[in-house]
């Protein structure tokens, strides 16, 4: 693997300056991709398209949302979501709805001026839910049909295995990055070299203790640390020894706390107590309050799963936050393996104050 960066034909200017703002700051709009594979909640998918309605009128309740659907899916979008002015149908398709992970990472450059888009490859997961084709060309369609810029990389990535500050720091995992199902034979090094380029990342945590019980992700970032803002992060941890996850979760915390003694703003890590292990027709899911959605600085979401864990999680990310949070019953979506965080895209605002100066 050579030169990782490419570009593609509707490139006008990639952004100068690459920063990938944090999701506590101003937003233009949340992605949503419309449910509709039934093999991703197997025998329960009935609730599901409910569910999405539900909630992406709670978002639009602050934020614009836009949702992928292709024309068959939109007459049932219509339906459920009734008239909104803030929801916004685009005629995409996908092969799933975790628009997190095959969605753009989007970039502001030139002082929040201008919005570029990163293109990442996409193989589900390291090739567990064939077919992928329509969810890994999401990214050049959004490029093209809104006439943004898009850098191509040849790094396999997924959205929910990097978690940004906003101020150049992100914490990640190396099963994600380094899996043999993603990118063989790729280095730490030259992974940090090619998130420099293009989301202006500057240094890097690896956490590497272990993720969820039935995470099918191999251990996304946005299920097991999240920063809250850039002097406080939160990381899931499990207060039931006997949890097969609780061991290497433990070791993620560990590892946290050692790394904010080394960085620049020092963060406090805060413990965030997931549920016992949870199983569905035998099945783990993944369950944890760290894949909440951040909607700005006001407002904050946070899944919900019927579990003695459920309000001490709200409360302490509202104490944290100082954001408006509201609990999102979780437990139908869960079954699919992720949750809120997973099943969208946060699209930052532009500086247009800095544009017209």
């Amino acid at each position: 693997m050579t030169s990782l960066l490419k570009t593609v034909a509707n490139e006008v200017r990639f952004a100068k300056h690459p920063r990938v703002p944090a999701e506590w700051e101003p937003q233009e709009c949340v992605w949503i991709a419309w449910p509709h594979n039934k093999e991703t909640w197997p025998e329960r998918f009935e609730p599901i398209p409910t569910f999405f309605a539900m909630w992406v009128k709670l978002i639009a309740e602050s934020s614009p949302v836009r949702v992928l659907a292709n024309a068959e899916l939109a007459r049932e979008c219509g339906k459920l979501l009734g008239p909104q002015r803030q929801i916004e149908l685009i005629d995409v398709p996908t092969n799933d709805c975790w628009v997190r992970d095959y969605g753009p990472t989007f970039v502001l450059g030139d002082s929040g001026t201008h919005l570029s888009l990163v293109d990442w490859q996409y193989n589900a997961w390291g090739g567990k839910y064939p077919p992928w084709d329509s969810d890994a060309a999401v990214c050049k369609r959004l490029g093209s049909e809104f006439r943004l810029p898009v850098a191509v990389s040849e790094l396999v990535v997924e959205g929910g295995a990097l978690e940004f500050d906003g101020g150049g720091r992100l914490l990640t995992t190396p099963s994600c990055l380094l899996g043999k199902n993603r990118n063989p034979g790729v280095s730490k090094e030259l992974v940090a070299q090619e998130l420099h380029r293009l989301t202006g990342m500057t240094e890097v945590a690896w956490l590497d203790g272990g993720g969820l019980e039935g995470d099918d992700t191999d251990g996304h970032i946005d299920q097991l640390a999240r920063f809250i803002d850039r002097e406080n992060v939160v990381v899931c941890v499990s207060n039931y020894p006997h949890d097969k996850q609780a061991s290497g979760l433990h070791q993620n915390w560990l590892q946290l706390k050692a790394w904010a003694e080394t960085t620049s703003p020092r963060p406090e890590v805060h413990q965030l107590p997931a549920p016992a292990t949870r199983r569905v027709n035998g099945q783990a899911v993944p369950q944890s309050y760290c894949n909440f959605l951040r909607l700005g600085s006001e407002r904050l979401l946070v899944p919900q799963f019927h579990a003695p864990e459920d309000d001490y999680a709200a409360g302490l990310l509202r104490e944290l936050s100082g954001a408006d949070v509201t609990q999102v019953d979780c437990s139908d979506l869960v079954w699919g393996l992720g949750a809120l965080h997973c099943a969208s895209r946060d699209q930052p605002k532009l500086n247009t104050s800095e544009a017209t100066a």
